[in-house]
């Protein structure tokens, strides 16, 4: 939001560790001047233990010469002020900038800038990006970065080993002394064990440098690591009292921090779970899939809009046929054989079908992506918004820890899960914030297997919500064991460790709206520019491969596995085959197909269940690719379609097998 705020360019908030994982760039004007800010990855420390925290490391070391802000939150003073120690120690001048300054207040907890700033020896700055406040001083303080005073004391074994690694790393380069790489932090990350530094390093000093730590360690009774961060915990006690630290029970919020406790209690929780799934069904699948779908599909698009678009392209591109109106639809009804149309008749039967057939640009991909896929877009964006920024998502990753465990990950896999509802694409590529390998892939595969997005996830609603409560659990005790079989079964077979848990936890929130709305009309966009232009070229797949009578031809190579196997109309390949392309998409092709009466609600359960399993949208699969690897990712590809199918048939057979009807 701060970003955004300085940039007038906007960026997803969260109200999360690790949402940018990506480092983004914008132009400011800053003193008159046009400047370009970076805003890299969180981080809680220069010792790296992901890589969202490494690349924020390396910029910091590396970027010489730039003027760094670093942003913390007011109420997390202690760990912000931590963070600034490591940066000093990196001799690196910088602006500290203290966010979120009116909830600090709010919650009474707060310290003195200028105190802090005289403390640090650098400029302090309290600001509050989400009234705007004091933004303009922050600018101007940006342009005048120093270099810390403030120093921590290391037990004297530590601080002569750092004096050795100083000494050596400067032997070895042949930069200038206020080089970030010839640093007081640089050596303690050394001694501490940080191997991710090994890369920007000689490698002719390793062994001197594993020879310093060698010896250090034999003097100090603690692990290195941990005696370095007492130390600076210490250090950080004491700049704080300096600074005045104010910290006094909070009476206002009570409740906030009661519902806090209760919505990730390993007991309570699972109630609570059910409350805001059921709020969500609710909103999204109810009123957002029911009602504004009926709304925009119906009243407008069906009865008005394409009734009036028909008209426009025969008179633009006119052909002999008649037209039939059924419940309100325009339908063409053809009364001259194709074979005995002249050439400008064909022309405006071409142009006809390509528009408002039934593979027609306005008729299916505008009216799938608007009508029915919009609607339930929105209200889960808004949804979800709500989420985000009143502090939940990590108290669900708190609770879920153990079940988490069970499939070889931690409580942070939760958090790209959830983002997976909205976007598995980019779900995929906050994987970044794992620690580990090995959870990043299981992640991946999980995302792409079972997570629906939230067109999605919404159609799905939809064409649940005119089913039984039976059908509805069959869907998701299925999608929901998959998730977990898969995953403990990957935990298995794929090689590495598990990181820690260890998370950060803001405090409950209320939403703002304003806050949210700017959220929700941005992701709105994405949509808009992202999905529809897919949704227009599923279509126009459709409609050549109709007009080359290939689409028939498709279907009766796949009949044995989509009829025989999966039980369901030769017409439903159309929406696997460009479920590909946006798996909303092909989601949509099946809800038009039960309006239409074509699915028993047999067929229904099962088409969705293949359809939420089936292989990721072409952007995710591209994403996949390049985040995992090519070969890594056709492998999760590849198997994603085999399970997939195979789930489908034994939920038809064993349906059909013991006649259940689920009506």
């Amino acid at each position: 939001l701060l970003f955004g705020c300085l940039t007038n360019r906007y960026v997803t908030v969260s109200n999360y560790p690790g949402t940018t994982v990506e480092i983004t760039k914008a132009k400011a004007t800053i003193a008159g001047e046009l400047r370009m800010v970076v805003d890299t990855p969180g981080t809680n420390g220069l010792i790296p233990n992901s890589d969202d925290e490494r690349v924020a490391r390396d910029m910091l070391v590396t970027s010489n010469g730039a003027d760094v802000i670093q942003v913390g939150a007011m109420g997390s003073i202690r760990r912000t002020i931590l963070l600034s120690l490591q940066i000093a120690e990196h001799n690196v001048p910088f602006v500290l900038c203290l966010n979120m300054s009116d909830e600090a207040k709010e919650r009474e907890t707060e310290v003195d800038p200028s105190t802090l700033s005289a403390a640090l020896g650098i400029p302090v700055v309290a600001t509050s990006a989400l009234h705007r406040w004091n933004l303009e001083r922050l600018k101007r303080e940006s342009l005048h970065p120093g270099r810390s005073t403030a120093r921590v004391e290391y037990p004297q074994a530590i601080e002569l080993g750092a004096i050795k690694v100083m000494e050596l790393l400067r032997e070895a380069s042949e930069t200038d002394a206020d080089d970030p790489l010839i640093s007081r932090g640089i050596a303690m990350s050394v001694l501490a064990g940080d191997e991710t530094l090994r890369p920007l390093l000689p490698e002719s000093i390793f062994e001197s440098l594993d020879a310093i730590r060698a010896e250090v360690q034999s003097r100090v009774s603690t692990p290195l690591s941990v005696a370095i961060s007492n130390a600076r915990v210490a250090a950080v006690d004491r700049l704080l009292g300096e600074a005045n630290h104010v910290v006094t029970d909070e009476k206002k919020s009570a409740f906030r921090d009661w519902l806090g406790l209760i919505s990730m209690h390993p007991i309570w929780g699972v109630p609570f779970l059910g409350v805001v799934l059921f709020i969500a069904y609710i909103f999204v699948g109810k009123f957002g899939a029911g009602d504004l779908v009926d709304l925009l599909e119906t009243r407008i698009f069906e009865n008005h809009l394409n009734v009036w678009i028909i008209k426009l392209v025969d008179l633009v591109a006119p052909f002999p046929h008649v037209h039939t109106v059924t419940d309100g639809i325009l339908a063409p009804a053809y009364a001259v054989a194709a074979a005995h149309l002249t050439t400008a008749q064909s022309v405006g039967q071409f142009v006809h079908d390509l528009f408002v057939g039934p593979y027609g640009v306005v008729t299916m991909a505008l009216t799938y992506a608007i009508a029915i896929v919009l609607p339930v877009v929105i209200t889960f964006f808004l949804f979800f918004g709500v989420l985000e920024d009143s502090g939940y998502l990590p108290r669900l990753a708190v609770m879920l820890n153990r079940v988490f465990k069970k499939m070889g990950l931690n409580g942070k896999a939760v958090l790209p899960m959830v983002l997976g509802l909205g976007c598995d694409t980019m779900a995929t590529l906050t994987t970044r914030i794992l620690e580990t390998k090995k959870e990043a892939t299981i992640v991946t595969l999980l995302l792409a297997l079972g997570v629906p997005c939230s067109a999605q996830l919404g159609v799905i609603l939809a064409m649940l919500g005119s089913l039984s409560l039976t059908a509805t659990s069959l869907w998701l005790v299925v999608t929901i064991g998959t998730i977990f079989l898969v995953g403990w079964a990957a935990s298995k077979v794929v090689p590495g460790d598990v990181g820690d848990f260890i998370f950060e936890i803001p405090p409950i929130r209320f939403p703002k709206l304003s806050n949210i709305m700017i959220k929700v009309l941005a992701r709105t966009e994405w949509y808009l520019k992202e999905a529809v232009p897919l949704f227009v070229v599923g279509t126009l797949l459709l409609y050549l491969l109709d007009k080359l009578n290939l689409l028939v031809k498709i279907q009766n190579v796949m009949s044995p596995l989509i009829v025989s196997g999966l039980g369901l109309p030769a017409q439903a390949t159309n929406a696997f085959l460009i479920g590909f392309l946006r798996r909303d998409y092909g989601a949509a092709g099946l809800y038009k197909m039960q309006q239409q009466n074509l699915l028993t609600p047999v067929q229904v359960v099962v088409a969705l269940t293949v359809i939420t399993l089936f292989i990721p949208c072409i952007a995710n699969f591209l994403v996949m690719l390049k985040e995992r690897g090519m070969k890594t990712g056709l492998a999760i590809s590849a198997f994603i379609m085999l399970y997939a199918f195979g789930i489908g048939w034994a939920m038809n057979l064993f349906l059909k097998t013991f006649h259940i009807t689920l009506t």
